[in-house]
């Protein structure tokens, strides 16, 4: 199909044009909507991938369950333009702490322009948030390299991750995550919603989506940036701070990471949590055999 072909080539543009020609010329096709739910999704046009998405699971109900899914994240990603232009707040994943609400502030005055106010803020934010230790896994890489700290490279995120659960759009400050396992890309939407498995601190379990890019991107952005194979650096007006467009990037002391080239984050305070939980549970069961 040359729709696919011109998008392996990394012309969006007539990409879109070729497969505009081919719904038209088959029109009850559901393969060819779902391709321009996802095209439209790439561009961050919301609202006609919605569309898009909606018609193909009218035409075919194998779709349902994406629909569902991705219907969910679409709505989500509406509410993270509202939380960035400052009209929203994001779900707080566990108990609220000082920090968190200091950066959710800090990110509402850099929106209204009040960039002094929102660096000052930002500054008290990342001095109070927890340094979190650990190691990554990383792509054709089989062992681990390990981190001292942990962040997303933007400088309007820092020490927490986007993510997209039962159908909610969260921040979650990294110090309540002990491992993230991520799952390679495979398809044209997990360039635009990368899907991971979230083990908490508490010892819960949870999937969900981090969105792969990060918020803003336009259909008059450059393809690479669209398609997630690159991240650009723009200076936040008035600062010398950084915010990222194009493929999401973790920052440690040792590297940044994109975030397709990851597989598996496991942070040294959570995992510890989780083994002294374990070992109690094991000592209780054999007390109680006695």
């Amino acid at each position: 199909m040359l729709a696919e072909e011109k998008l392996r080539q990394g012309d969006v543009a007539t990409a879109l044009t070729e497969l505009k020609k081919a719904v038209q010329q088959n029109p009850a096709d559901g393969k060819y909507r779902v391709f321009l739910f996802q095209l439209f999704s790439v561009l961050g046009e919301w609202e006609r991938a919605a569309t898009q998405l909606e018609v193909s699971g009218d035409l075919d109900a194998g779709n349902l369950a994406m629909v569902q899914a991705y219907r969910e994240a679409i709505r989500c990603e509406v509410e993270r333009e509202a939380v960035f232009s400052g009209t929203s707040k994001p779900m707080i994943f566990g108990e609220p702490e000082r920090w968190v609400a200091l950066l959710l502030q800090s990110l509402k005055l850099v929106a209204e322009g009040n960039f002094d106010q929102a660096l000052s803020l930002r500054t008290q934010a990342f001095e109070l948030a927890p340094t979190t230790s650990g190691k990554v896994t990383i792509a054709h890489q089989d062992e681990a390299l390990k981190f001292e700290w942990m962040a997303d490279s933007d400088a309007r995120i820092g020490p927490v991750l986007e993510v997209f659960m039962n159908g909610q759009y969260y921040w979650v400050p990294l110090c309540r995550i002990a491992r993230i396992q991520i799952e390679a890309p495979v398809d044209l939407r997990d360039f635009v919603w990368t899907a991971a498995h979230f083990t908490w601190v508490n010892g819960g379990e949870a999937v969900g989506m981090i969105p792969t890019r990060y918020p803003g991107i336009s259909p008059t952005d450059e393809p690479a940036v669209q398609l997630a194979r690159k991240t650009e650096w723009m200076q936040i007006e008035s600062t010398s701070l950084d915010r990222g467009v194009g493929q999401r990037a973790l920052a440690t002391d040792s590297s940044d990471y994109g975030i397709l080239d990851l597989r598996e984050v496991e942070f040294d305070f959570g995992v510890d949590e989780l083994r002294s939980a374990s070992s109690s549970v094991s000592q209780e069961t054999d007390e109680n055999e006695v």
